[in-house]
Parts: C-alpha cells; structure tokens; sequence
C-alpha cells in the first residue's frame, strides 16, 4: 500500500482535476487570462488549461488602432476548443468582446439607449459598424439626415449610434446615425426657435435654392424664403439673386411652433414702392415702362422697380382685336403706356397701350368728314353687308341696303367679292363705338342727295320731306325695328321698335314680313341724311288731325267716333 507522502498517478490527477475542473467545461466560455509572451503579431495568454493559446494582436485593438498591450496584463478571451492538433488552445479575443458587447448591447437596446460604436468598412446596401465588438450594419439612408457622397471622413471615429433592432440568434444588429442626428437636432430646433421671434433682422447662410424659394441655414434650423418674399420687383427664379452659400440678411415673417416652420422675406427689409403710388401715378399720366411678362389676358409692364401694372388684352390695340399680347408686344420691349386705374390696396395698377395712341377712328374722322368720298379694299362680306379696309387699319361698313339702287340687298352683295377694291361715300363715323358707316349707292349717277330735313327724289319720284306721309317696303326685320325703303323716292331709313305703334304689343318687329308696304311718317333725317320714319307718330298726328276735324272739347263726340269718321274720309280720299 502506497505511502501518503508519496502520492500516486491517480492522485495527481485528483489534483489537477481540482485545480483545473472539467477542462472540457472551458469551452464556449469567456474566461480570464494573462498574457505571458508577444511573439511577432500574436499574444501567449494562459487561462490555466494545460497548455496556452495564441491569439492574433489585432483582436486587442479597435479598427484603425494599435493594439496596446503587454506581458503580465489580464484579458477576457472566449475558449473555443481546449486543444488543437498542436496541442494548443483554441482562444479568441473577438469572440470574448462580442459576448460580452452583446449582453450590453441589448439592455442598451431595452432601454433605447444609444450605444457607441466605429464605422469601420462597406457592403451592400450600407456600412459596417464596431459596437465595442459586435459587429453592426448601418443601411445607407441611416448614415445622415440628408445624401451623403462620401463617408470616408465617418469612418474610424467613435460615435454614438441608435439600434433599431437586434436578433442575438441570428447574429444580426442594425443600427441608425441619422436618429441621433435628429434627436439632437430636434433638440437645437426647439432651444433656437425659442429665442427667435417674428419681426426679428438675422443672418442665415443659403443652403439649398428650388422653383420656389430658398432654404436659409439659421444657426441649426432652417427657414423658407420664398421666392415671392425675396423682392418687391418680380423674380421668375430665385437664382436670380441668390446663390448655395450666400450669407444673406433676413426678417422673420412667421414662426409656427407646432411644426417648427419659419417663414424668411427680404424685400420687407427694402422701402415698399407702392407707398403713395397713387401720387406717383394719377389717372391719365402717360408714362414709360418695360413688359416684364405676357399672358393669355395682357401683359405686364414694369414702371419702376417693384411696381408693374397690368395691360388687359382689350386696352392693347385700337384695331387688333381676339389676337393674342405676344402678337402686340414683346418681353422686355420698352412701351407708352396711360394709367387707367391704381388700387394701392390691392397693389394693382390697369394700364392702357392703346390710349397712348391716336383713336384710329377720331384720325379717320378728322381726314375724312361725312360725304367725303374714300378708297378701300373688301375685307369681308356677311349676310348683312360688306366690310371696307381704310385708313389706319379701320374698318368701315356698307350696308346691303347701301350698295346699290333698284335691287334688294341680297342681289347687291352679290355684286361685290372679297379682295375687291371699291369706292364709298361716308355716312357716319360714331368713333367711341368704333363704327363707320359707309355708302356705295350714294355715288351712282342720279343718286338722291339729302339736305337738311329734305331730301331730293329721283327724277322718277317727288322729293322726300320731314312729317310727309309716305308709303315704305320693309327690307329687313331686326330686333332693334326695321329698315325700309320709301316707295316713290327709294331712299332707305329705319324705323325704330317704339316708332313701330302706341300700344306696346304694336311695337314688335316680328310682326312685319320682308317685302311688307305701310304707311309711316317721316320724322327726320340721322346724320348720314338717311330718313327716319315712324308709325306711331303718323298715329298721333291722324288723331291730331281728326280731332281738329272732326270733333270739339264740348261736342259731345267720343274719340272712336272722332276717328272713325277720320278714317272714313280717309278712305273716300283713297278711292278718289
């Protein structure tokens, strides 16, 4: 029997067994070690097994650092296999820092808490990041709150990190940058909106310029310039007048603390130029300006530097009418413009193009009296006459009725064709509406001259007096009455919808037919000399008449008896 100082094979491994434990229990645990060599890029570490590991210098250190260690120093390592074919342990520090970071990284994730961490390489999609050991993907789009080109200056820096989610099974940690970024920024937006206030002067740097303003950089929060707040004066773009970077000099128009907006203006920093427009532009001034615009209804006209006035399509030509302004005027041509209208409320002002013109028709009037004969071209023929080119681009019209003697209207129209030139005679010129009368007939041979309230007949028939009785021929029916034509002179006038009787249902003009005969009055002549006739003041006359004839305020006769025994005699006159 063995002696108790002499222990046996068995006892020595009792006692390894009890200083070492199960060996076999190492494995898949982080345990502690110390480093007893560095030997070239690897370090010697025991962790009591029954020979050391090896484990490579760079594990000791974070990406884009030097490993610092020595000999003697203490470690975690993780023991993945006791021993190897060498013989040796199987250790890793990787392993020992991932465990270990992601028994932190989910209670950090528990309490959403953010976590510090270093960019450290690229793949798809995204980054990699170094959370003190687990390894992290950071898509793309987490990277910063707007683009970025280039991350190269990201990486290899220790920075705080939000994990959006974590599954230990699978190995997988994704992580966000831009939450932070916007946390923090979140945070300087609200200290900062609060110590602004509307009405406030600042100075902000433009960071980004659209169609529609620019975005200005106000020390962490950004406000909107928009591009109708940049100038009194019109601005198509805002490049016009601002650039990326520019230091430019703002007002606080709004803030809205709910959505933490901020509207920026700068023309509120100029004097506004509408401030006594009204003095500065009184009705009927000519003045001088240039078209800053064109458009489907006018175009506008700038008079001074933030002041433009509108020129409506219908204050653009005398003669150019349904034509489009870009026809008439173009951008950026310098126009004689009258002021029509100014509203200092509104900031508008209505301007007129034409009225700084000569009215073509008071020109045509002045250079071609009534009876003046002139030379025009047919520019067009309608159902009712034709339309003669003159003078200064007027147009001045000849009625069917007016074109020649002995034939209808309809006939005479035929007589003319477009393009034809021809000879008139003026009527009439009306120039505030635009209309002048005209008459082809009037210069045939023979052709009856009006004079005063007598007109001269053919030699044919007897002259055409005021308040004769005389018989016409209805030529045409319009709503405004009928034009006729006197039988025995062949004068043609018109008689109006209340000269057609007393009673009102008498004053219809569809109650007459083309080529229908009646008796009328003639009651005058217009300023073309034509006749006006009327059936109602024959009427009243007649019964003038009878009256005188007939009857007496004390004879005791009644007006039907009056005009009946009127009409009797008008009849027997008739027969005779």
């Amino acid at each position: 029997m063995a002696s108790s100082a002499n222990p046996t094979r068995d006892d020595f491994a009792a006692l390894l067994e009890e200083t070492l434990g199960d060996a076999d229990g190492f494995e898949g645990r982080v345990v502690k070690g110390t480093v007893t060599a560095i030997e070239n890029d690897l370090a010697v570490i025991d962790v009591g097994l029954k020979s050391e590991g090896r484990v490579p210098l760079r594990e000791f250190a974070m990406p884009g650092q030097k490993a610092d260690l020595k000999v003697g120093d203490e470690v975690e390592v993780y023991v993945d296999r006791v021993e190897n074919v060498h013989g040796e342990a199987m250790l890793s520090r990787d392993r020992a820092r991932r465990e270990a970071a992601w028994d932190t990284l989910e209670a950090e994730f528990t309490k959403t808490a953010r976590v510090e961490g270093v960019i450290f390489g690229r793949v798809k999609g995204g980054f990699t990041v170094d959370l003190n050991g687990a390894v992290a993907f950071l898509p793309g789009s987490q990277v910063d709150i707007r683009p970025v080109r280039d991350v190269t200056p990201l990486m290899d820096i220790p920075q705080p990190f939000q994990i959006l989610k974590m599954d230990r099974k699978r190995g997988n940690i994704v992580v966000s940058r831009r939450a932070i970024l916007e946390e923090t920024r979140a945070e300087q937006r609200s200290g900062l909106i609060l110590s602004l206030a509307e009405g406030q002067i600042i100075e902000g740097m433009v960071k980004n310029i659209t169609d529609y303003g620019a975005f200005v950089d106000l020390g962490g929060i950004d406000g909107l310039l928009h591009v109708t707040d940049l100038s009194y004066k019109r601005v198509q773009h805002p490049s016009e007048m601002l650039n990326i970077g520019d230091t430019v000099r703002v007002q606080i128009i709004r803030i809205n603390k709910d959505t933490q907006r901020i509207s920026l203006g700068m023309k509120q920093l100029e004097s506004d130029p509408w401030e006594g427009a009204m003095a500065k532009y009184p009705v009927g001034e000519k003045l001088s300006g240039r078209v800053t615009n064109i458009t489907e209804y006018g175009a506008f006209v700038e008079l001074e530097a933030g002041i433009e006035g509108l020129v409506h399509v219908s204050e653009m030509s005398w003669t150019k009418k349904n034509v489009h302004p870009g026809k008439i005027v173009s951008t950026s041509q310098e126009v004689d413009v009258i002021v029509l209208e100014v509203d200092s409320e509104k900031r508008r002002i209505s301007l007129g193009l034409k009225q700084a013109q000569a009215n073509p028709w008071e020109a045509f009037a002045e250079a071609h009296p009534v009876g003046s004969t002139v030379e025009g071209e047919v520019k067009n023929a309608t159902e009712f006459g034709l339309f003669i080119g003159l003078d200064n681009d007027v147009d001045g019209m000849v009625h069917m009725s007016d074109i020649a003697w002995g034939v209808s209207g309809e006939d005479a129209l035929n007589l003319h064709r477009k393009g034809e030139m021809v000879t008139a005679i003026v009527l009439d010129i009306d120039a505030e509406k635009e209309r002048i009368s005209l008459g082809m007939k009037q210069l045939e041979r023979g052709a009856p001259a009006v004079a005063g309230d007598v007109a001269a007949g053919t030699d044919a028939g007897p002259k055409l007096a005021k308040n004769a009785i005389v018989t016409v021929t209805v030529l045409e029916v319009r709503d405004a009455g009928l034009e006729v034509q006197a039988g025995d002179s062949g004068a043609t006038g018109f008689i109006k919808r209340t000269d057609l009787g007393r009673d009102r249902d008498e004053q219809r003009p569809e109650r007459f037919q083309v080529g229908q005969k009646f008796d009328a009055q003639v009651t005058g002549f217009d300023r073309s000399k034509k006749p006006t006739f009327s059936i109602k003041a024959m009427q009243i006359s007649e019964e003038k008449q009878a009256v005188a004839q007939y009857g007496s305020s004390d004879s005791g006769a009644s007006l039907g008896d009056i005009l009946g025994e009127a009409l009797k005699a008008r009849n027997a006159e008739t027969k005779k």
